[in-house]
């Protein structure tokens, strides 16, 4: 995730010691008519006022880099005090908005739906959507965008704004992995929602033992899901090989469609065979990036999810 000009007080004072033309004139200057003299006294204004625009960049840089130290320091609050400042004194500062976007996102608490963490990811949302007003194909605001939506389990959401990172950059494996694990999950829940009214619980093997009854309903609702599950988790494997956690839903998405597969058994099984081909591609994954973090200087330059 994201993360001075100084100008001492006595000079900036000394700087707009001006005096406005037409209010002292000089001897020569006293017979000036009117329109002239409103000319003369509107340039004075129209210079202070570019003096002042340009005092207020500085303190918002000010600000900017305040932000920056407070953040890192994880003073998330003393953060946006600053960087709201410097979006206040300069809206056209470059990543001011979207420093203090990511400092709000930073008060998000996940999986939490209450009002007040609803309020903080709206407002961090609403002003990485300004961003991209501004700047249409900024991915990094549509994925934090995303984020934010993922977290507070707006997962439709989440889902469509994946998409529109992967419409910009379709070769973003971690968007394609994301879409992925959604559809899964939503898949996975409706899954549940039928067999535990029924007194079952899932077996990941396509639950043959399930009353016909409950799973056939099932099958029109999560087809859809389990298909666009495997579509997107095979672009982000195609796109980083060694992306072992996409691996792992891979493994879950084949035990998904073995239960949309319901009633042949021919193609349960050929789901269950993936599912297993997957499982073990996963842990040869995860241990071959386990290795080449640990041969790395630090140690710590991947993730086991495979990221560069």
């Amino acid at each position: 995730m994201p993360w001075l000009w100084f100008i001492p007080r006595a000079a900036v004072g000394k700087r707009f010691q001006v005096q406005p033309a037409g209010l002292h004139l000089k001897e020569k200057d006293k017979n000036m008519n009117g329109p002239a003299r409103f000319w003369v006294f509107a340039m004075t204004l129209a210079g202070m006022a570019v003096g002042m625009s340009g005092c207020n960049q500085l303190a918002a840089r000010d600000q900017l880099n305040k932000g920056v130290d407070a953040y890192k320091s994880a003073h998330y609050d003393e953060a946006i005090e600053h960087f709201q400042k410097a979006t206040d004194l300069d809206p056209n500062l470059p990543m001011a908005k979207t420093y203090l976007a990511t400092a709000l996102a930073q008060n998000v608490v996940p999986g939490m739906t209450t009002p007040e963490n609803l309020k903080n990811a709206n407002q961090a949302i609403n002003i990485f959507k300004d961003v991209l007003a501004t700047n249409p194909n900024d991915v990094n605001s549509m994925k934090q965008i995303a984020g934010i939506y993922f977290s507070v389990n707006q997962l439709e959401d989440a889902k469509s704004w994946q998409k529109k990172v992967m419409a910009v950059d379709p070769k973003d494996a971690e968007a394609a992995y994301t879409i992925g694990v959604i559809d899964w999950t939503e898949a996975h829940k409706n899954l549940l929602a039928a067999l535990q009214p029924a007194g079952f619980n899932d077996d990941g093997k396509g639950n043959v033992k399930v009353p016909k009854k409950v799973m056939e309903p099932l099958v029109p609702q999560n087809a859809p899901l389990v298909d666009e599950s495997l579509k997107y988790l095979n672009m982000a494997v195609d796109d980083r090989p060694n992306y072992d956690d996409a691996m792992v839903y891979m493994n879950l998405a084949y035990r998904a469609k073995a239960d949309v597969d319901f009633g042949n058994n021919s193609a349960i099984d050929q789901d269950l065979a993936q599912a297993q081909d997957w499982s073990t591609k996963a842990m040869g994954a995860r241990k071959a990036n386990e290795q080449k973090k640990n041969a790395e200087p630090g140690g710590i330059t991947m993730g086991t999810g495979g990221e560069q």
